[in-house]
């Protein structure tokens, strides 16, 4: 088994991390979080010879998941996994979002199937924990890589930061619970990438974040 990679390819307005795990051996990943600019996507996965068995979902807002329908297509058919079925309505009005925010192409999107928290989801050895952490949007998921110490958190946590709870169904206090019951226990080496800037470390948001601390 190869080791656990990331690269970020940024969509949308939003420069959303568009985020593709990947096996550094096999070639074989995951494309988490297409928010749009589905033609970088695809260049992303031919020009490092990327083959995206899946597309996995954090949460249903624009920037996240407008551009998984068409990937979905482009890629013959793979699965969309997540996220947690709170966010069925927000995934069903990925169309009237754009019209809202000025994004072209964005498409209202149907997963496969959504997850629960508890749940796993992997492509080849690499297995991910599923943690439903609403706040920022109520069907928010994380996956969690306990073998790499790694999460991928969407936008409930940023670098000095976290997920805005100002847009439909955000709950601050349930944000921070999310962060600090499910996130922070893992420890203070797990490394994340989150949905905007750059990623970091558990124990440093721990110490440092103004929000958590």
């Amino acid at each position: 088994m190869g080791q656990l990679n990331a690269g970020i390819v940024p969509v949308t307005p939003f420069q959303q991390n568009c985020t593709i795990l990947f096996d550094t051996d096999t070639r074989k990943g995951v494309v988490v979080d297409p928010g749009g600019d589905v033609g970088q996507i695809l260049a992303a996965l031919k020009d490092n010879d990327i083959e995206a068995g899946a597309i996995w979902i954090t949460h249903g807002h624009i920037d996240h998941a407008g551009g998984a329908m068409e990937l979905k297509e482009a890629l013959g058919g793979v699965e969309i996994v997540g996220p947690h079925e709170a966010d069925k309505p927000l995934l069903a009005n990925l169309e009237e979002q754009g019209r809202r925010y000025g994004i072209a192409g964005a498409r209202n999107c149907t997963p496969d199937r959504f997850l629960a928290e508890g749940e796993t989801v992997s492509f080849g050895d690499h297995l991910f924990e599923v943690f439903h952490c609403p706040g920022h949007a109520p069907g928010h998921v994380v996956y969690y890589n306990r073998a790499a110490k790694f999460a991928h958190v969407g936008d409930v946590l940023f670098r000095g930061s976290i997920g805005r709870t100002d847009l439909p169904g955000g709950d601050h206090a349930a944000l921070i619970r999310s962060i600090k019951e499910k996130l922070l226990p893992l420890g203070d080496d797990i490394g994340f990438l989150c949905g905007h800037g750059p990623g970091g470390r558990f124990g440093e948001e721990r110490r440092t974040n103004p929000f958590l601390v």
